[in-house]
Formats: C-alpha cells, sequence, structure tokens
C-alpha cells in the first residue's frame, strides 16, 4: 500500500571552498545540489529489519527479535573505533575489511539500534536529524567536520566555522558539473595527512590554510553580489578562487592524478574545477557559466566520461531533508524505488 510507505529524500552536497581547512577552524562553503538521496521506509509484519542500498550493491536483513537482545551498552561505553568494531561483528563483517561502501551498514546499526533504544525520533525536527545524521558520519569518517549532515538536513548554502553553521540568505543560480572520478580514498586518511603535513611544517601550511579561508570569504562576498545583480565578471572571479583554491589543495597533499585529469580536460574547454570533499580522488566541481552554448557543455561532458568519470550536470542551492508523496516524484524515480 502506497499509504503505508515514508519517502524521503536528502540533497548531495558539494564543498565551494574551505575542504581541510575547515578542519582547522577556518571557514568553509558548502552547497546542496539538486542531485538528492531517495529513502523508502515501509513497515511489515515478518520480524525482520531489512537494508538495501542498491547502489553499492549491499542487502541485509536482520531479525528483529535477535536486534533487541543484544546488549547495546557498548553504545555508550567506549570510544567511536572500539563501538564500530563491535557493529561489523554484529553486520557479520571482517574486522579487517577494507571495502569502505561496508561502513554504510554499521553506521546504519548504530542509527537502528540507538534510535530504536532512545525512543525519541521525531521526523519533523530538523535539530534531531541533523544530530543523528552527524552520528552516521562518526561512523564512516572519525573525525567529520560536521558541515555535510548540516548542508544536506537545511539545504541551501552554509558558511560553517569551528561548530557553528549560519545559512547563506542570498545565493545566485551557479550551475556546475559533478564528477566522480571512481577513485576511492579515505577521508580519514587524508584529513590526518594534512594535520601531520601542519605538524612537520607549521610555518608553510599555516598561511596556505589562512589564504584558503579568504578564498572562502571572498566567494562568500562574491555570491552575495551575485544573488542582487549576477554579471558575467562575477563569474570569471569565481573561477580564478577555483583556481587558486585547487593549488592550495594540491600543495596541501591533496590532489591525485584523476584530479589532475579532470582539470585538464576542463582547462581545455574553457573551464575551471577542483576537487570537492576530501580529495585524493572522488569527486570534482566546474563551474558552468552562463555564457557557454549548449554544445561546448555537451562536449566537455563526453571529454570527461571518455576518461571513464562520471558527470552529471546540477545546479546549487537545493531545499534539505523534505518528505515526498509517492504520485509526485518522476516516474525513474518510483520504478528505482519500487514503487
Amino acid at each position: 500500500m502506497l499509504s503505508q510507505v515514508l519517502l524521503v529524500s536528502a540533497p548531495g552536497k558539494v564543498i565551494l571552498h574551505g575542504e581541510h581547512s575547515v578542519v582547522h577552524g577556518k571557514v568553509a562553503l558548502a552547497v546542496a545540489l539538486n542531485l538528492r538521496t531517495f529513502l523508502r521506509l515501509q513497515p511489515h509484519n515478518s520480524g525482520k529489519v531489512s537494508l538495501r542500498l542498491p547502489n553499492i550493491g549491499i542487502q541485509q536483513t536482520w531479525d528483529v527479535a535477535r536486534l533487541q537482545l543484544l546488549d547495546t551498552s557498548f553504545l555508550e561505553q567506549g570510544d567511536l573505533t572500539e563501538q564500530v568494531e563491535k557493529l561489523k561483528e554484529v553486520a557479520g563483517f571482517s574486522k579487517d575489511s577494507t571495502n569502505h561502501d561496508c561502513l554504510a551498514v554499521p553506521a546504519f546499526l548504530y542509527l537502528y539500534l540507538t534510535i530504536c533504544r532512545s525512543q525519541r525520533w521525531t521526523e519533523e525536527n530538523l535539530e534531531l536529524i541533523n544530530k543523528w545524521a552527524f552520528q552516521g558520519e562518526r561512523v564512516i569518517h572519525g573525525n567529520p567536520s560536521g558541515v555535510d549532515n548540516a548542508v544536506s538536513t537545511w539545504g541551501g548554502a552554509l558558511r560553517y566555522q569551528q561548530g557553528k553553521i549560519s545559512p547563506l540568505k542570498r545565493l545566485p543560480t551557479l550551475k556546475i558539473l559533478l564528477v566522480n572520478t571512481k577513485v576511492p580514498r579515505s577521508t580519514k586518511a587524508l584529513v590526518a595527512s594534512v594535520r601531520n603535513r601542519m605538524l612537520k611544517f607549521p610555518e608553510i601550511i599555516a598561511p596556505l590554510l589562512a589564504s584558503m579561508d579568504a578564498i572562502s570569504l571572498e566567494c562568500e562576498r562574491v555570491l552575495g553580489e551575485m544573488a542582487a545583480a549576477p554579471a558575467l565578471e562575477h563569474y570569471l572571479v569565481l573561477e580564478e578562487l577555483i583556481d587558486m583554491n585547487q593549488h592550495h589543495l594540491n600543495a596541501l597533499g591533496v590532489g591525485h592524478a584523476s584530479l589532475d585529469q579532470l582539470c585538464q580536460v576542463t582547462t581545455a574547454h574553457g573551464l575551471h574545477s577542483k576537487l570537492t570533499g576530501a580529495g585524493g580522488g572522488g569527486c570534482g566541481i566546474t563551474l558552468l557559466r552562463p555564457d557557454l552554448e549548449r554544445p561546448e557543455v555537451e562536449d566537455t561532458k563526453q571529454a570527461l566520461t571518455s576518461c571513464g568519470f562520471d558527470c552529471w550536470e546540477t545546479s546549487i542551492g537545493a531545499p534539505g531533508v523534505f518528505v515526498h508523496m509517492a504520485a509526485s516524484l518522476d516516474a525513474s524515480v518510483q520504478q528505482a524505488l519500487g514503487i
């Protein structure tokens, strides 16, 4: 019955500026994308709870009675690493598993066991959603900044610094390419490598982080101007900021040959790109100026696809967590969700 199905979605996100420097107290600008992840919740009488993540090939089922009998006191004791190892045991994973996709399962179990035990779940409460999303981030990334969960919860664009989140009240319509290099990487390891480089070369890395902070602030100022009266000159400034930030991130040691290739391809088409997120592979973004002709965009996308990358054309500033009526979804989304 469709009436028994709850459909929830949250936007993807990218960091415009502030990767890694945000971990060291600097400003980061994060924006929600009009690319969404959908969650289908449906009650069953089978006495089982199932998790299905088709995009990463995960499907597992547990007996609810068995989960209820678990001693979950470990969720309140010890450090997060110990908790994740015990959750891996519950999930049936080996302790030495290196598949980062599989961390989604301990993250789900952590949230499921903790929320069911506390009996405090409220979908309408964005603060609570953000809190639990942050806990899921901790399971996967160890010591996250809080940017990812915040922008996916509230949507739009956020300014984040030292735990303080403030929305950007005015945001222009910006189109971008989101490009997945398909190179796996560990956010935790990359954050640790930047920290180690900071300890080794403090007089070199500290000015880099300060400069990245200034780039974020300048971008925030330009976006504010563009919301009132956008001009092509604003896009040229944004492109310069993208180039400078990418060079800074390379200097921090979080670049990758695949990201260099991405930048080279888009530069050959007159566009500007940078990594987004942890780096070391992963994803990059490319700014699309409004003066671009459609064939130019399509040629760029084709060139990136020819490199083996996945490429999506989207825009920034999407709404946050959202509850959907099934009938309001595109047919392709309904088909993917099995409704």
